[in-house]
This record gives C-alpha cells, structure tokens and sequence, in this order.
C-alpha cells in the first residue's frame, strides 16, 4: 500500500459526501452523492439473495465508485447531462485515479471499464440499483420539490435497466413505481 497516495486520494474522494445531487430528501435538504453511493451499495447487499448467479459484492464496488468523478465535477441531473459533461466526468475519474499508486489505480480502472462497457451481469445490476436508487430518493421527497417533467420521469427513469437487470430487479422498480403512482396521487396536485 501506497500509504500517501490513498490518502490524497481519499482526501478528493471526500468531496462526494458534500456534493449535493438534484434530488431533495425527506428531511429537507438536498442529499450528497455519497449518500447516494451508499445507498446504492445496501441495495446491492441486500438483492444478493435475489441474484445468486451474480457477484452482489462486485455490484457493491461499482455503487461505490460508480460517481467517483462527481467529486469534482460536481452532480448534473441525468435529464441534463450532455456529451460533454460525461467527458468532463470521465476526464475528473482519470485524475482521481492517478492520484492511487498502480495497484489500486489498475483495480478501480477495471471498475471503470466494466461500468462502460456495460456487459457483464455485475455492471448491468449496478446499474438498475443506481437508477432504482434516485427513483426511490425522489419518492422520499416533499413532491413540492419535482419539477414538472419528473412525473413523468419517476415512471419511465430505469424500467428497462431493471427489467434487463433480472426478475428481482423489475419486481423492485414495479414496487417503485407503484409508490410512485400513490404519491402523485395524494399530493400530486392535479398531475397525472
């Protein structure tokens, strides 16, 4: 172990737990990307059971990193991310990386790889529980918070991740979904 190396790099990745995402939560704040990772990753424990043919602790690793390069990027909202902000993204995780000595910097990079490419069991679990994860935060939030696309979002964001992801996963995001509907329901406002 590169003992200074992980500790500049730790020093960076520490900015996620002040970097706020979009989304509002239940107790009235806006919550950090840090929480969200962390969330993300009790998911991933949590649907093991549901995936034996899936290395859930794999999965737990990519929630961990997977927003890595908000750090100093800062979060933009996946309705408003362009090209070019998931460049920057990309550009931000390859500095924090370099700041590892080669053999954490090797591991995290196949992290990285993996979520690209997209294809592994793992990644594409990662995946629907990142999205599965917002859709939740948002249902936790006063609906005063959405904006007016969001009714519409909360319904559609990461259905075909999930359903793709596995059985347990579409079930999840229909359990979602349906929390989804009763929330607009009541305090809606007229949306539907």
């Amino acid at each position: 172990m590169e003992a200074q190396s992980l500790l500049a790099f730790l020093t960076q990745a520490e900015q996620l737990k002040h970097r706020t995402r979009h989304n509002i939560g239940a107790d009235g704040r806006r919550e950090s990307v840090a929480e969200h990772c962390w969330r993300a990753a009790l998911m991933a424990l949590l649907l093991e059971p549901e995936h034996p043919d899936v290395d859930c602790r794999r999965v737990m690793e990519l929630c961990l990193v997977h927003d890595l390069g908000e750090a100093l990027t800062g979060d933009i909202p996946t309705f408003r991310k362009t090209h070019q902000d998931e460049k920057r993204e990309a550009q931000a995780v390859l500095e924090l990386l370099d700041l590892l000595g080669p053999a954490q910097r090797q591991r995290l990079t196949e992290l990285f790889e993996e979520l690209a490419e997209g294809t592994t069991a793992e990644a594409r679990l990662m995946v629907a529980i990142d999205k599965a994860e917002a859709v939740l935060s948002h249902n936790e939030a006063p609906i005063s918070t959405w904006e007016n696309h969001e009714y519409q979002l909360q319904r559609t964001h990461g259905l075909r991740e999930a359903a793709a992801a596995s059985p347990a996963m579409e079930e999840l995001r229909q359990a979602i979904l349906a929390q989804t509907e009763e929330k607009i329901r009541k305090e809606g406002c007229g949306h539907v």
